[in-house]
């Protein structure tokens, strides 16, 4: 499969048609970016409470930046956690956790289902680490949800003037749950500043909204921005880079990567994320053509198979993939993009 061949795909179909189908497994809808309506700033990690509650949030902090511990049990690539929630998890338009806690329990189209939050982190095992989740009630999700749901509220509270307050504390069925469920009364005021209806919609939650391109993305202009721009840390082949065989940059294909099933495999999803966080401590500094192209390039390459392959990749891609913006499923040149998992590039 050669870059031409998926540059035939894209003039192929009509981008704009393409992103107007209904999205199987879409998740939350970027937003607008408003730098002036994102006021919130997490607690130091210092400030983390010690006993039981407070290594909890500690554990999952730890388990947040260094995922790979769990590598051979949880996790089947070389990702950590914080590769794609940036700031440990904090950043603002870049998934955070402290909003994501809050919008669960959420029903959730890919699963067809009203997800708790630990539910959504068992997710992100299956698919954007390629592994196999924790149980529910296991010890790693606890502590990712407690690690989670500090950072919300530790923010929340600073925010009302309540800074000398502590944290309460949580059962963990309740860290489990999230805190989109009425039974979670955050103190006053703070109740009155998440209600119902924003709780889904902290602002800064998952991605910033990025315009439509102007050309369809080309995986063949995409890899000279990649080239350009990417792959002196992720290498030449998206095979990520290492020190003393310890991940430092992630793999962006191949089977280090994420599989066909993670939200970034779409490129909307990863465009928006390049766009708005690449290059990594420098962002900002592509056009959105170019983070489309780049997109495009990378989300054109092989990686893991999607978990809930069916033995038929039409199948699977019309029953998981119907709408995405994504090219699994996709026949060029005879070669039907998602049906193994390779590693390195085509």
């Amino acid at each position: 499969m050669t870059l031409r061949g998926l540059m035939a795909v894209c003039a192929a179909f009509s981008w704009q048609a393409m992103a107007a189908q209904p999205d199987m497994s879409v998740e939350v809808r970027a937003q607008t970016k408003d730098a002036a309506a994102v006021d919130f700033t997490p607690r130091a990690l210092t400030t983390i409470p010690k006993g039981d509650f407070g290594d909890k949030v500690r554990r999952g902090y730890e388990l947040f930046v260094n995922t790979q511990q769990l590598k051979g049990s949880y996790v089947g690539n070389q990702l950590n956690c914080t590769n794609c929630h940036l700031g440990n998890g904090a950043k603002a338009f870049s998934a955070p956790m402290w909003a994501a806690w809050l919008a669960y329990p959420s029903f959730r189209a890919k699963d067809n289902h009203v997800d708790t939050f630990a539910e959504r982190l068992q997710g992100c095992f299956n698919y954007s680490m390629n592994g196999k989740a924790p149980a529910l009630d296991s010890p790693e999700v606890v502590a990712l949800s407690a690690y989670s749901y500090w950072l919300l509220m530790g923010g929340l509270l600073d925010k009302s003037g309540m800074a000398d307050t502590a944290v309460p504390e949580l059962t963990d069925a309740q860290l489990q749950l999230g805190g989109n469920d009425k039974s979670f009364q955050p103190p006053e005021p703070i109740a009155q500043k998440t209600n119902a209806s924003a709780r889904q919609n902290m602002p800064g939650r998952g991605f910033a909204s990025l315009p439509a391109p102007a050309s369809p993305p080309s995986p063949d202009q995409g890899r000279q921005v990649y080239v350009q721009h990417c792959a002196v840390c992720h290498g030449t082949n998206g095979e990520g880079t290492k020190m003393a065989d310890v991940p430092v940059m992630p793999a962006l294909w191949g089977d280090d990567s994420y599989n066909w099933g993670a939200g970034m495999h779409r490129i909307n999803t990863a465009a928006q994320f390049i766009f708005e966080n690449m290059p990594l401590g420098k962002p900002i500094q592509l056009n959105p053509q170019q983070a489309w192209d780049v997109a495009a390039y990378i989300n054109s390459q092989e990686r893991p198979q999607d978990p809930r392959f069916n033995g038929n990749l039409a199948s699977t891609a019309n029953a998981f993939h119907h709408g995405e913006q994504c090219f699994y499923g996709q026949t060029v040149e005879g070669v039907a993009v998602g049906n193994s998992s390779p590693a390195g590039s085509r």
